[in-house]
């Protein structure tokens, strides 16, 4: 995977986040979502770097960068926080503006990091997600039972990291299969390397991002209200998933003053499933202007 990619650690602020640079042109920084890892670009990737200069990072906790201390306000790991390690890992490799697309997890952070460093983000693509605090306040019973993960993870440390420890290929395989409707989309060695990351490390890093989004991130969008994304925004979802549960363009929009996309006839793991038109959809959106 990643053929043409070189592979580095970046220190941030004594946090080391894992990358995949390659390409040329643009620069565009692609962000995972969860359980996953930069792998899950491997598709979209090597295309988009015939045109960009494609950066695909781990989140901090997640993949092959550190999992820092948590906190009692789980600030560590508030989007805020991840937000600032991928600017501070654009500007050291020389990029002061860039574009974002982000899947799951990814478009949160991307979502953040275009209201704090509105001067860095170009553009925004946000794959099926709709903004957190909407989410929250539009959760009723078909969304609790579709994203139960939001609180199961979110629930007190260390309930959620002791069930998953328990078996925890076995979980990564169960989400994996069951958010995915197209089979073959994550091969046998795609999931090989998910399931090499997904340490105990990564299991109670990931946790700490979901009581994050519980908490401290609620905080900080509530604080926000009142501000829209002013780059252009791409926002692309599953149909049967996200689509059928939200409104997603009126949710974006409430949110940011430009935005387009559409609903992908697949499951939630979009850049996987649907690399094609992932690929055409960035493309022409990375290109407007």
């Amino acid at each position: 995977m990643f053929e043409g990619f070189s592979q580095r650690q970046v220190l941030i602020r004594n946090v080391r986040i894992n990358i995949r640079i390659g390409g040329d042109g643009p620069p565009l920084l692609l962000l995972h979502g969860y359980p996953q890892t930069h792998a899950a670009w491997h598709k979209i990737a090597p295309a988009l770097a015939e045109r960009f200069t494609v950066v695909c990072s781990d989140l901090r906790g997640y993949g092959g960068s550190d999992r820092p201390r948590s906190d009692p306000e789980h600030r560590s790991y508030s989007k805020r926080a991840m937000a600032e390690d991928q600017v501070a890992v654009m500007r050291s490799l020389g990029f002061m503006q860039f574009a974002v697309a982000g899947h799951d997890r990814g478009a949160r952070v991307g979502h953040r990091m275009a209201l704090d460093h509105a001067d860095c983000v170009t553009r925004l693509a946000v794959l099926d997600v709709v903004p957190t605090l909407h989410a929250w306040e539009h959760m009723d019973r078909q969304v609790a039972m579709a994203d139960f993960h939001w609180l199961f993870l979110a629930q007190p440390d260390d309930l959620p990291e002791m069930l998953i420890g328990s078996t925890p290929g076995k979980y990564l395989e169960w989400i994996l299969s069951h958010w995915n409707a197209t089979p073959g989309a994550i091969p046998q060695h795609l999931l090989s390397e998910y399931r090499r990351g997904f340490d105990a490390g990564m299991i109670h890093a990931s946790c700490e991002d979901y009581r994050a989004s519980a908490t401290i991130d609620l905080k900080h969008d509530r604080a926000d209200l009142e501000r829209k994304l002013q780059c252009p925004v791409l926002a692309l979802w599953s149909e049967s998933g996200t689509g059928a549960m939200f409104d997603v363009l009126a949710a974006w929009r409430e949110r940011a003053t430009d935005v387009r996309g559409r609903a992908l006839d697949c499951g939630h793991f979009l850049p996987e499933e649907r690399p094609d038109e992932v690929i055409l959809e960035l493309r022409k959106f990375l290109s407007e202007g």
